[in-house]
């Protein structure tokens, strides 16, 4: 606690945001003058907040009951040392201030994605390992709009002109909003953020931003906190940023792609590669896991009924747990690389997926692969988006239920956490069910 208070009182902060993340990836907590933070050395916070839907709505009683005190009690939230972010966009000197969450015994909740994520790199670290990952978190930018029953359209740039047709890779058209970029840069390297790579996607207006490989936890931080700030940064240049799955109809939708291996701790090798260079044992049991154990933990990769139209036939999204070498029509993808950088790229997450969540999850399929030495299919050569061998659950509710009845989730996530979080889904998607689409009314309406 004495390296932070140096650290805000170095950077002069003023208000301090104690935060932690729900299970959809809400952020949640409370914004405290900096000598009352300084004073309570954290916050309390009730438990409730981690059964709360994207909607603001609570589960069923009985699950509700089941899974937290009847009191309502709070739970104690620490703030980590380690994240900690200046925020750019105030008038203010702000810090966001990550906690993370206790019972009153000092017990780590259940519920919590950040704990949940820890628990996953624990069982890496119990066996030498330490994983690393590099996420890359495609968005679009979108011209604001009041009216959720309007579809989005795309922005204004800076010829004065909509974006129009498909702009893959186009520097032009990324450079239409060159401000907003300059802005979200400056922004993200004030907070300490480790991106690197800008990219225009397949659709319109759809960007890709790359992160520097790094330690999981920290990262599922940095995503976090990046997407707050990429959404500010578009709110300051008059647009939208939305990092939905499929947010616009007729385009791609959006991923949180995910590379990842595993280093030996002792030796700081790539676990992933043989001396020769060659793919090792552990590495195809690796992918084997993430084979047999995506389609049960898909929830927490493709969270929302929104993320199952990423998964539609004819989009550029992977619908499969095929692996291949360079291969984009994979769900799971080899890129080429050096011995010393082999890695795996998990291609199905969503954009919209909780950072903690997905990690966790893409880590413990591969995990489990090595434990069980589960092998692999043969690469697939060629295009793998109508093969139906490893094909995925193709609705939320499917989905849910496969997880629901998942042996593996619940012996290395918890009942508790399990059963909370496919009751927030299936709140989320009950409530889904109350909206009538405009299909319906445009096709149902005089016709039936």
């Amino acid at each position: 606690m004495q390296r932070l208070e140096t650290w805000l009182k170095e950077n002069r902060v003023t208000e301090v945001e104690c935060v932690i993340s729900d299970l959809t990836g809400i952020v949640r907590g409370k914004i405290s003058p900096v000598d009352k933070f300084l004073y309570e050395r954290g916050m309390h916070l009730p438990e409730s907040v981690l059964l709360q839907t994207v909607t603001g709505d609570w589960v069923d009683d009985d699950i509700y009951y089941s899974l937290l005190d009847p009191a309502d009690i709070d739970m104690v939230c620490h703030p980590d040392p380690d994240a900690t972010f200046l925020l750019p966009w105030t008038q203010e000197p702000t810090a966001q201030v990550i906690h993370d969450t206790y019972d009153r015994d000092g017990n780590p909740i259940a519920l919590s994605p950040r704990n949940v994520l820890k628990k996953v790199l624990a069982l890496y670290d119990e066996k030498g390992w330490k994983p690393v990952v590099a996420p890359e978190m495609e968005f679009y930018l979108t011209q604001r709009c009041a009216d959720p029953d309007v579809p989005l359209v795309p922005p204004i740039g800076r010829s004065g002109r909509p974006e129009t047709g498909r702009q893959s890779f186009s520097i032009e058209a990324a450079n239409e909003f060159d401000p907003l970029f300059e802005d979200m840069y400056d922004w993200c390297e004030y907070q300490g953020l480790e991106i690197d790579t800008l990219i225009h996607e397949e659709g319109t207006a759809q960007m890709e931003i790359n992160f520097l490989h790094g330690d999981p936890l920290m990262l599922a931080d940095h995503v976090q906190v990046f997407k707050r700030t990429m959404r500010e940064a578009a709110m300051k240049h008059g647009v939208l940023a939305t990092f939905m799955a499929k947010p616009i109809s007729n385009e791609p939708g959006s991923a949180m792609h995910l590379h990842q291996s595993v280093l030996d701790v002792k030796t700081g090798k790539n676990v992933f590669s043989d001396p020769d260079g060659s793919m090792s044992e552990l590495f195809k049991y690796h992918i084997g896991g993430m084979q047999r154990y995506i389609p049960e933990l898909l929830p927490l990769l493709a969270p929302n009924v929104n993320s199952f139209r990423r998964f539609l036939p004819d989009t550029s999204a992977p619908i499969n747990v095929e692996w291949g070498y360079a291969n984009r029509t994979c769900g799971l993808r080899i890129p080429e690389s050096n011995a010393d950088n082999q890695r795996l790229e998990n291609r199905l997450a969503g954009a919209d997926a909780n950072s903690y969540l997905a990690i966790a999850a893409s880590l413990l399929c591969g995990y489990m692969g090595m434990m069980e030495k589960i092998e692999p299919s043969a690469a697939c050569m060629g295009r793998a988006y109508e093969r139906k061998n490893f094909s995925l659950p193709t609705t939320i509710e499917s989905a849910v239920e496969r997880m629901e009845q998942s042996a593996a989730a619940r012996k290395y996530l918890g009942d508790a956490f399990v059963d909370g979080y496919i009751a927030v889904k299936r709140a989320e998607h009950e409530n889904f069910k109350r909206v009538i689409s405009s299909w319906e009314r445009e096709f149902l309406l005089l016709s039936v």
